[in-house]
């Protein structure tokens, strides 16, 4: 990623550690440039293209073409592939006399550096204060704007802004030799300008916001023209401040038609080459098309009928055949494959399910009819085991200072491909029975707590509230804390770290309901995962899991208090919810974290009924 190489997860390179965030290095910080520049002079990124997603494209939105990142390749110890980034902040201070340099690495530039980046940098140590001969650090604050704008901070300006003396005010910058000091002092941060005197004191416990600068880029790495500084002020933060760089990224699972392709038949090969097609369809009779189908048969050695029959297979829409996906399709076509058993299934293909429902009604019929084993064999009404799954995780921009505009990757938005990852795994998924949520549901304890949530999501603050648009009612608090409460008890005691794990919610209300859970891990890698929630999947063993779910949501080390909140977290959309009970890693909740509250499981005695004592007969 730099001269230094950083390392560098795939999943992090669309989240964490995307386009426009600030990525720490072992010597120094570095902010990660734009798509137009992750390929050499020449290259096409569509090399790259992730095809056969043109359900997910259309069901996400997505116009662009979903192509992956560059990989780095190391060969006779140098590394290709590398994505650039650049040292920021520019500004270093000295840590031992405070006072701040302007990006010294331009004045001095290493050996070798000419001719390979124009930002490299020595190391850290090599750094040296003029002054007193301490080392230098860069300074661990920026300039972030509701735009997506990201700067360094003016602290020239900012150690005049609040002087009356004329002369400190006509006091010009020199970034040629150092002159600000940066000290601590009792009242905060001291901010002084060692050539006129003027002074000022910021804390960054408090919010201090500033002017964004005249005659700067909208992001540090872009050379073009100084935007026009913009009307609102700017927020001056750490650079670990959640504010600073929030990813905007979607997801959604590959399944058929689109899962069951066989990339590499005569049809595959000639669906994605449009020359082939256009040799077919410009003949202009018709011994000129068999001349034409007679040449693909021989480029791809196969036979005239397989060439026509792919003709007729792209002529009637392949893959897709015509339909038009929306984002209200996408969970519940994803649902519909995870309950319907799918005919004549390969073992290689991307989306591979075996239900184990017949099995897990007939462990019921054993157990005694009055324990919690029983009960729960009645609250789930199907029990899947995904052996294979691929997921699409798009990068679809990135947001800064709780802005609610979206930044592409590429800034621009005129490369016309977006980054994405093909992530292959496996998972378990069961749904809940419709009866028993629906008597569970009716209770008006239930709809007044569910009423109070649904109250306060639309009521929530700013674009980067929590959560998709979901449609909060009972069904969904409880599948979502069930959701995490099964992956901390997979983490517990099923040996999967919590962060590897993922959910997705199923559910509705209305005409065509839903309620379903998919728990799944999902890595960049073909081989997926080492195939343990399949295991985990079987009646018996999932049993035992889903029971110490329920028996855990009874229970918090920190009740009563945990219990009793009325609401907490972000827009106060969590109750009975938190770090040692519910809440699990931000990677693994596809809603971030909130409308969460295990009351709505285990109930709260003779106030709020719990899930289970609804459970009607077995049959």
């Amino acid at each position: 990623m730099t001269e230094d190489h950083i390392p560098v997860r795939l999943s992090h390179l669309l989240r964490d550690c995307s386009v426009g965030a600030i990525v720490r290095g072992p010597d120094s910080l570095m902010v990660v440039q734009d798509t137009r520049t992750w390929d050499r002079p020449g290259a096409d990124p569509l090399e790259r293209e992730i095809r056969y997603v043109d359900r997910v494209r259309s069901a996400l939105g997505i116009k662009e073409k979903l192509c992956a990142p560059p990989r780095a390749v190391e060969r006779d110890g140098t590394v290709a592939g590398w994505i650039p980034a650049l040292r920021f902040p520019t500004w270093m201070r000295c840590l031992r006399c405070g006072l701040m340099h302007s990006a010294p690495w331009r004045k001095r530039p290493s050996k070798g550096e000419s001719g390979s980046h124009p930002d490299m940098a020595n190391p850290r140590e090599s750094w040296k204060c003029e002054e007193c001969g301490g080392p230098l650090e860069q300074t661990p604050w920026v300039l972030i704007h509701e735009e997506g704008y990201l700067a360094d901070v003016p602290w020239h300006d900012l150690a005049h802004r609040n002087s009356r003396n004329p002369e400190h005010r006509q006091c010009a910058p020199d970034w040629s030799s150092p002159y600000l000091k940066l000290e601590e002092t009792a009242l905060g941060r001291r901010l002084r300008c060692t050539k006129c005197g003027s002074q000022t004191i910021f804390s960054t416990t408090m919010v201090t916001r500033t002017k964004f600068p005249s005659r700067v880029w909208q992001q540090p790495w872009i050379r073009e023209p100084p935007v026009q500084p913009p009307e609102t002020e700017a927020w001056l933060v750490e650079i670990n401040d959640v504010r600073v760089h929030y990813p905007v990224t979607r997801t959604a699972l590959v399944i058929p038609p689109e899962s069951r392709i066989r990339q590499g038949t005569v049809t595959d090969r000639l669906h994605n080459s449009t020359r082939g097609q256009e040799r077919v369809r410009r003949a202009r009779n018709s011994l000129a098309r068999k001349a034409a189908v007679k040449q693909l048969a021989n480029d791809f050695r196969c036979t005239h009928e397989e060439i026509e029959q792919a003709i007729r297979d792209i002529d009637e829409g392949y893959p897709l055949y015509g339909r038009s996906i929306t984002d209200t399709d996408l969970l519940a076509d994803e649902y519909g494959a995870l309950t319907g058993e799918i005919p004549d299934l390969r073992e290689d293909e991307d989306f591979v399910t075996k239900h184990h429902t017949r099995a897990w009604r007939r462990l019921g019929r054993t157990l005694d009819s009055g324990g919690i084993a029983r009960r729960v064999i009645c609250a789930v009404s199907g029990l899947v085991a995904v052996n294979r799954l691929k997921e699409i995780m798009a990068l679809i921009g990135f947001r800064r200072a709780g802005g609610d505009k979206t930044t592409t990757p590429d800034i621009t938005g005129e490369t016309g491909w977006l980054p994405a990852l093909e992530l292959h795994g496996e998972g378990i998924f069961f749904t809940l029975d419709e009866d028993m949520l629906r008597r569970w549901e009716d209770s008006d304890a239930i709809r007044s707590r569910a009423d109070a949530f649904s109250r306060r999501y639309l009521k929530r603050t700013g674009p980067d509230s929590p959560g998709r648009d979901v449609e909060v009612s009972p069904r969904f608090l409880f599948c979502h804390t069930l959701a995490h409460l099964m992956i901390r008890e997979l983490d517990a005691r099923a040996g999967y770290p919590a962060a590897s794990l993922k959910e997705r919610i199923y559910c509705a209300t209305g005409d065509e309901p839903m309620a379903g859970i998919l728990i799944y891990v999902a890595v960049p890698d073909e081989e997926g995962s080492l195939g343990g929630l399949m295991e985990l999947a079987k009646p018996h063993r999932f049993l035992r899991l889903l029971i110490r779910a329920f028996e855990a949501a009874a229970w918090c080390s920190l009740d009563p208090v945990c219990c009793e909140q009325e609401g907490h977290g972000p827009d106060l959309l969590n109750r009975a919810a938190c770090h040692a009970c519910v809440l699990v890693p931000e990677t693994s909740c596809d809603h971030e974290n909130v409308l969460l509250d295990r009351v709505f499981v285990n109930g709260a005695g003779k106030d709020v009924p719990a899930f289970l004592d609804f459970a009607g007969t077995f049959d």
